[in-house]
Parts: structure tokens; sequence; C-alpha cells
């Protein structure tokens, strides 16, 4: 029996209060991260096994990347993004795709509209339909496809938990997070997904956001090389006035949100925070995030503010700021 975050696991992570009431709670678990790897804190059941969803993608893209698939800048930030669908993303994907010798018929992802609306309403505007390539784990699905054409493995079935590079894919993760993987799913995607706890989670990902890509280890290298694609343009990783985003360009951190309530964040000093919100729901995942790294030493009250300032936190009534989502008492 998988050892999943449970209720009595977990702990108040952010509320959302209304004109002084408290209407909502978002309970979960985190755990922190000290700059040298070591836990610092936990919040709630931090061993408990998580499906990473796309906060999971800085493990994929690392694992492509050492596959064979050769991705820099912008590509290789694209790699690892859950992006909005922009003309910008599609073409960064598309040029991912091309210089490949592939195509979007070759990407296995589903069909989708892209989540920026000014984009969604164009495509409207001009009769469009759905494409893969809009879909916001294209990059991840296009570098998948990539370390296959590099490596001579079949692009037919790449996201088959069997295929020689979703075998490669897991050897990374395991290798990252220190333990085996506990269970596989598949993501939405279509890609597999595979279980760990929220402690491992977070100890990848501290492996990969303060690694360096002057490293004479390659696995290092590549991390290194792809946290810095991603804070030379935060664009990549989701889009325009959207969390991940802002949250990079903001504080300079490296962040990864995923479904159902993941999120990983790594300061510029290496302090890690890993969460998951028990009821999916992803709207305080940031700031908790950075409130967890606040409360570490990692960034500044003023940091904070300035975070919590461009994020969609307000609680609106009659079309004013009638309260705020904030973080809650388990913290």
């Amino acid at each position: 029996m998988l050892e999943t975050l449970t209720v009595q696991d977990a702990v108040e992570l952010a509320v959302v209060e209304r004109s002084g009431f408290v209407e909502s709670r978002h309970a979960g678990a985190a755990v922190v991260l000290s700059p040298d790897g070591e836990v610092t804190a936990r919040h709630g059941n931090a061993d408990a096994v998580i499906l990473p969803r796309s906060s999971l993608k800085p493990l994929q893209a690392v694992a492509c990347i050492t596959a064979g698939a050769v991705l820099e800048g912008e590509q290789l930030a694209l790699s690892t993004a859950s992006h909005v669908g922009t003309d910008r993303h599609a073409a960064v994907v598309r040029d991912i795709l091309t210089e490949g010798g592939l195509t979007e018929d070759d990407l296995a992802c589903p069909p989708a509209w892209p989540s920026d609306t000014a984009t969604r309403d164009e495509m409207v505007r001009e009769h469009g339909q759905q494409e893969r390539i809009r879909m916001n784990c294209s990059g991840k699905h296009a570098a998948m496809l990539r370390a296959c054409v590099a490596t001579g493995w079949p692009t037919q079935g790449y996201l088959d938990p069997a295929h020689p590079l979703q075998v490669h894919i897991r050897d990374v993760i395991e290798r990252l997070t220190g333990e085996k993987v506990a269970h596989t799913s598949i993501d939405g995607c279509g890609a597999p997904v595979h279980a760990i706890t929220l402690t491992g989670l977070a100890r990848a990902i501290h492996r990969i956001g303060t690694a360096s890509d002057r490293s004479p280890f390659a696995l290092h290298r590549v991390a290194g090389s792809l946290v810095r694609a991603v804070r030379d343009s935060p664009w990549t990783i989701e889009g325009p006035a959207r969390p991940d985003t802002i949250a990079i360009e903001t504080l300079g951190v490296f962040a990864k949100g995923g479904a159902e309530g993941i999120m990983v964040m790594v300061a510029p000093n290496g302090t890690t925070v890993a969460l998951k919100m028990l009821d999916g729901g992803a709207r305080a995942s940031t700031l908790v995030a950075a409130t967890l790294l606040n409360r570490a030493g990692a960034i500044g009250e003023a940091d904070l503010a300035a975070l919590a300032a461009a994020l969609p936190l307000d609680v609106l009534g009659g079309g004013g700021v009638v309260g705020s989502i904030r973080a809650g008492s388990g913290l």
C-alpha cells in the first residue's frame, strides 16, 4: 500500500479570506531543503508518495538531453515548460521538431487549444483548430522525440513505459531522487508520470537547481544549463502574467508548478521547496512556496511582497478587492 497524502497528514498551507471571514482553506504538505540539500523544515507528511505531474518535467528534460537531444537556449527551456501555447511558444517547439527532421504529426500529446486567451481568441477568429503543438506539454514531447532521433530509438511508441527512452527517463529520475519509483501512471499529455515522495522530488529539484553548467559531470552540466536557460527566458516556462513566469522574473528563482497543486521552487542560494496541495488547487501554491523561502531566509520581505502584488491573489466582491489569498497557519 502506497503512503499517499491524507487529510490526517496535511496541514493548513493557505487560506482564502473574504471581508475578514476565512472562506476556504488549502491543506497539504511541504518540505524545505537548505542550500546544501539538508531537510530544514517539514509541514505535514513530506514522506508521502505523490505524483509530481509537470513538476517532474525538469527531470524528464535532463534525461532527454543526456540521451542525446541537443537543445540550447529557448529550445532547452521549452523542453521543461508547461507553456500557454502562444505563437512564440509554438514557433520554438516547431523549430525543435524541424531541426530533428520531425513534424507536428510525430507528437503523441493530444491536440489542444492554447490556454493563452488572446492566442485562442485569434485562432477561433481565424477558424483554427486544436493543435498538438499548442498543448502545454508539447515542448517536453518534442524533446523526447529529439532524444529518440539522436539515439536511434524508434519515435513510434515513444510514450510506452517500456520504450528505451522512458526506461532511461525512469533511471534518471531514480538517480536524481535517490529512491525507487513507487508507481507509474499516465499524465494528462499521455507520458508516463512516476510517483515519488515529496522529499524525493525536493531532493531532485535541489540537485538540478544548484547544478553548474561548468561541472565536470555531464548530468550536472545539463541540469545547470537547463536552469540557466529558464532563468534567461522566463516567458518560456509558462507565459506572460502566469505564476511560474512571474516568480522567476520577480525573484530570480527556478519555479515549476504541476497539476493537482504541486509546486517546486529553488532560490538563487539553493534553498529548495516542494509542496503538494491536498485538494489539487494551485491558486496559492506559488505564494506558499515563496513564503517558505522567505521564512528560510532565502528571499527578503520586499521580494515576497513584490511577488504577492504581482500574483492574482485578490478576492473580489462587487468589482472591488474585499480579501486575499494568504499563507496558512501550518507554515
